[in-house]
């Protein structure tokens, strides 16, 4: 008579079968600590652009708006120093009369800030707001537009044959006795850097395009 064959898996095959799964269940946690980690990374790199982005439109459009030189005849309408920048530039709002106002762009403390000055059409009230401005008195509210920035440095494009000048050069109020010669400068090139990135962002504004 034959001997009815038993149906199930030895120990060896069980010890195996689990071996595998747990190899198998290894490879997957791995695999998926992979994935998780690479999307925080491009989650915060999303977000570190994204903050760079809206401090450049803002600025564009700050640039942009620049007023018109022959407007301030005492006054240059762009400062540019060693880590920041005021500028005066031009307001429209719908039914209203053109205004002017300041905006100061400042890294202080690792942080890029902008502070804007109330609108006015009386150049006397505005320059007694620049005054304000430049000697970082004036009573604005800063509205930080990104954090953790090491450094800024600041170029400015004059179409006079020499092209950019670094911060500081040309860029003086009229009234300080270092005047603008020649011709006001067109151009405005940024370059940020950002803390724990070897990277520099940099980006050029076109001053008074609008």
């Amino acid at each position: 008579s034959h001997m009815k064959q038993k149906n199930g898996f030895t120990l060896v095959e069980m010890l195996v079968a689990i071996t595998v799964l747990a190899s198998i269940a290894v490879l997957g946690w791995r695999g998926l600590d992979v994935i998780v980690r690479a999307r925080v990374a491009l989650a915060s790199d999303l977000e570190r652009t994204r903050g760079i982005q809206l401090a450049f439109a803002q600025m564009q459009a700050d640039c942009a708006h620049l007023i018109n030189r022959s407007m301030l005849p005492n006054r240059a309408p762009l400062v540019v120093t060693q880590n920041s920048f005021i500028l005066v530039r031009t307001i429209f709002v719908d039914d209203q009369p053109t205004r002017v106002q300041v905006v100061a762009y400042r890294l202080k403390n690792g942080i890029l800030s902008r502070r804007e000055s109330i609108a006015t059409r009386d150049l006397n009230t505005l320059d007694a707001l620049w005054i304000s401005a430049a000697n970082d008195r004036d009573s604005g509210q800063d509205v930080s537009l990104r954090s953790e920035v090491t450094s800024m440095a600041l170029h400015l494009w004059v179409n006079d044959g020499v092209g950019w000048r670094p911060q500081g050069i040309d860029a003086a109020p009229a009234s300080s006795g270092n005047s603008m010669t020649g011709s006001f400068p067109t151009g405005l090139m940024i370059s940020l850097q950002l803390k724990d990135t070897a990277s520099i962002v940099t980006k050029v504004f076109l001053l008074g395009a609008v």
